[in-house]
């Protein structure tokens, strides 16, 4: 029989309390979940595991410039280095770093199936191809390979891995997060990026900024789904107090089915974006099971009819069922609307903390600057090393004889190092790259190739200890980083905020809701809303403003964005609808009246492109021309001019009647897009100009220009020659005067009458000489007396000048300098101030 081990004699038990024992275990299990896998950090916004597969594929080397590889290979990584866990765990979270409809700016790129929003699942691993995202290699490891940030051992030692990735962007609040630990949660929405970026500027200039100012630049969550977003309240609470209920819509319009042979015309709802993270195949299924079960009445058909241009499910109703009726029991009883419950936990070092909008910000900031600090000071030892070893040699190569006549003399290279080190009073490190110099080096060329690196690596020391002494020289670079990050990735925000009333109402759960505005155009009959005149303003960088004629009129520009300006003017009213067209020659109507109007808080309008469903969305530069349909559309006609110069006249009717979803009124080449627009009437002359200085003019008539159809790709307007392309069109009368303005900063007015009439194709007529080869016409447009021109240059800076102080010349005048540039500046906007 065996003998029975004693284990209390050996003095190794330690006697402990058994509800002490639990609550030490249970509390260090609940933190390394907290900290280990739930939590995101502050600072790059990752989870340990998302972290961990951004690091395998840099070390992988999957940057956007390489080809595709397969998730296994990725997975395989992951978990043999840094992350042993479950293999299906870590391609999950792979598959939501490419999901476009999960993240608002994915960190991954993706071939093959990774889901739908019907909840669809990703095809399995070895099936799927991933790479690193532009955005996301360059906002988060392009500063990994320079000490930056804190590595530490993996799981056995083997390998080192980043505690946290030097992220570029507060990707915490671009992408979100959510996650539940023990005892706590996070859900943080996802926002635009060019709102935040904003916002860090404005805290880096003026960190005493109001909560009011810092919520006009970020107004509230972008989801990567659209939706619309029903007051604001729920927002602000989120971002003062970290925690708040965010009440999110889809969007829904009305629209007119044509009638079958038999049936009369009937209303139906169609729904084009839902809320965030709503299984559009299961909210159907609901819809479905609701009408099936008697709980929601008045729907006759109901199906999807969504593709890759985006998503519509069609509800079609019965005859006289009330639309709004039929929304609001969709909003109450499906999740057509639902509630985002914001909580900003995140972990700020190494605890869990429950952040404001404007904290959330500053730990970015403060992360942001230490990495910057650690960053320049590795760059500076680097420099100041190889700095070293330059003067080393540039010393040995002014002494060559001697350095020469000690190698002969040393019996050995510890010997030469000696002496050189002696006689020549260099360091170790230097008389080491003396002895490993090739001969090549002491060439004259070589040796001015030393100076040359010399002087350059003095400079960038001057530079960085500049930056590193001095914070607001440091803060200068973070911001010029921030903005080059913004160019590049912006785009333009997708959910709507509507800026209305709350009303709870009690749905049939039991739960608070919220109801729309009564002036909401889904929930109130025309008969009950009148129309209201209004004057809208269209400004350069994409903004309208709503005013009413009655009610006090800011100035003319007051409130708006530095260097932005009115454009145009429409006087209108809140029934009709204004029409958006943009480069890719599509046109989107939107209803005036849903066009928010300018408040005391909000003088500088809403961005119009956020005015368009989310697959309509485009750049907002993308927009060419913005109206409202005039009362008799079938007496004018629009003239529609390309980048190519393909030129099309179209009949206003067209653009009567339309969906929300638009239509498209221009075909156009893969390499080609609308530039210009024009609204004419037959007999008007039309001139068209080259970057080249040539202008054409031709009568709009039907020789010249007959009227076409939508689906028709229009006539070569002009011919023209290589590296060209139009840059001006006008409508002109007898005594009207065309201005010219180059890239380089010179212009001249001509008057119309001195360009002969020719015909449509042809080369157009040289009416301006360059001062330099390198220049090109920038722009022309109309110029009429008394008015002022906005010349925009590439560098976003703006000059207006009088039209009256540019000087009338002939054609062969080269004009004269109206604006002073900076060095690789140049103009590439001249457009007519519309105040």
């Amino acid at each position: 029989m065996a003998k029975q081990l004693n284990l209390l004699s050996t003095g190794q038990v330690i006697t402990t309390a058994l509800h002490t024992e639990m609550q030490r275990s249970y509390l260090e299990y609940a933190m390394s979940v907290i900290v280990g896998r739930a939590l995101p950090d502050v600072r790059d916004g990752l989870k340990p595991v998302h972290r961990r597969i951004l690091y395998a594929m840099h070390e992988l080397g999957l940057t956007p410039d390489r080809p595709y590889r397969k998730c296994a290979r990725v997975v395989g990584d992951v978990l043999g280095k840094y992350h042993p866990h479950g293999d299906q765990s870590v391609y999950d979270a792979l598959v939501r770093l490419v999901q476009e409809f999960s993240s608002r700016y994915p960190l991954l790129a993706g071939h093959g199936n990774f889901g739908s929003v019907d909840n669809d699942p990703p095809a399995a691993m070895r099936y799927t191809e991933t790479r690193l995202a532009p955005v996301g290699h360059e906002g988060m490891l392009t500063e990994i390979g320079e000490e930056t940030v804190e590595f530490i051992g993996n799981f056995d030692n083997s390998q080192q891995e980043p505690t946290v990735l030097p992220a570029q962007l507060p990707f915490l609040l671009l992408n979100g997060c959510a996650g539940i630990a023990v005892g706590m949660a996070t859900n943080i929405p996802p926002h635009n990026l060019g709102e935040v970026v904003d916002g860090l500027i404005v805290l880096i200039d003026n960190p005493d900024l109001t909560d009011e100012k810092l919520f006009e630049i970020i107004p509230g969550p972008d989801f990567p789904t659209g939706g619309e977003i029903v007051g604001n309240s729920g927002i602000r609470e989120a971002y003062t107090t970290g925690k708040g209920g965010i009440v999110l819509r889809g969007v829904a319009t009305l629209e007119e089915m044509l009638p079958t042979k038999g049936s009369k015309r009937r209303t139906a709802i169609i729904i084009t974006e839902l809320p965030y993270q709503v299984n559009k195949a299961g909210w159907i299924e609901k819809v479905a099971d609701l009408v099936n079960q008697g709980r929601l009445q008045g729907i006759s058909d109901l199906r999807d009819e969504s593709d890759r241009e985006g998503m519509r499910v069609v509800i079609e109703l019965k005859r006289d069922t009330n639309p709004q009726e039929i929304l609001q029991h969709l909003y109450h009883q499906t999740a057509l609307q639902t509630t985002f419950g914001a909580i900003l936990l995140a972990l700020v070092e190494g605890q869990p903390r429950q952040l404001s909008l404007r904290q959330t910000l500053q730990e970015f900031l403060n992360f942001r600057e230490h990495t910057l600090n650690r960053r320049y000071s590795y760059e500076l030892g680097k420099a100041e090393n190889r700095v070293n070893l330059v003067a080393g040699l540039l010393k040995a190569l002014s002494k060559l004889d001697e350095v020469i006549a000690i190698l002969r003399q040393a019996a050995d290279g510890s010997t030469a190092k000696m002496n050189l080190c002696r006689q020549l009073d260099l360091s170790e490190v230097q008389a080491d790259a003396i002895l490993s110099m090739p001969l090549r080096r002491l060439t004259s060329l070589e040796q001015q190739n030393l100076q040359q690196e010399f002087d350059s690596l003095n400079e960038q020391i001057t530079s960085l200890r500049r930056l590193l002494e001095d914070r607001r020289e440091l803060l200068k670079a973070l911001k010029k980083d921030l903005r080059s990050l913004k160019r590049k990735y912006s785009d333009p925000r997708r959910t709507k905020i509507l800026a209305i009333n709350e009303t709870p109402i009690k749905s049939e759960k039991g739960t608070t809701e919220t109801e729309d505005n009564p002036k909401s155009k889904l929930q109130t009959p025309k008969s009950e809303q009148p129309p209201e005149e209004a004057i809208l303003e269209f400004t350069q960088r994409g903004y309208v403003r709503r005013l009413s004629p009655t009610g006090k009129k800011p100035k003319a520009e007051n409130g708006l964005h530095e260097n932005d300006f009115i454009i145009q003017t429409e006087l209108t009213d809140t029934e009709k609808d204004l029409l958006i067209l943009n480069t890719g020659g599509k046109v989107y109507p939107v209803k005036v009246g849903d066009i928010p109007a300018i408040t005391g808080r909000s003088p500088r309008g809403t961005p119009l492109i956020t005015m368009l469903t989310s697959t309509a969305q485009g750049n907002v530069e993308g927009v060419v021309n913005r109206f409202v349909l005039p009362e008799t559309p079938e007496r004018s006609q629009m003239l529609l001019l390309t980048k190519q110069g393909r030129i099309k006249r179209l009949s206003m009717e067209e653009f009567a009647n339309l969906s929300r979803r638009g239509i498209t009124i221009l075909k156009l080449k893969d390499d080609d897009e609308l530039s210009f627009t024009q609204f004419t009437t037959t007999g008007q002359h039309l001139i068209l100009a080259s970057s080249s200085g040539r202008l054409l003019r031709f009568a709009v008539n039907e020789e010249q220009l007959p009227i076409m159809g939508r689906a028709a790709m229009g006539l070569q307007a002009f011919r023209l020659l290589k590296n060209q392309q139009m840059v001006g069109c006008a409508t002109v009368g007898k005594d009207d005067q065309l201005l010219l303005v180059t890239q380089e900063g010179y212009a001249k007015r001509i008057p119309a009458s001195n360009l002969r009439a020719a015909n449509r194709g042809d080369l157009g007529i040289q009416m301006l000489k360059f001062h330099n080869k390198t220049d090109n016409l920038a722009g022309m447009v109309r110029a009429t007396p008394g008015v002022e021109v906005a010349l925009v240059s590439n560098k976003e800076r703006v000059v207006r000048i009088p039209v009256d102080t540019v000087p009338i010349l002939d054609r062969d005048a080269k004009g004269e300098s109206v604006l002073q540039l900076n060095r690789d500046e140049k103009i590439i906007t001249v457009v007519e101030v519309g105040v």
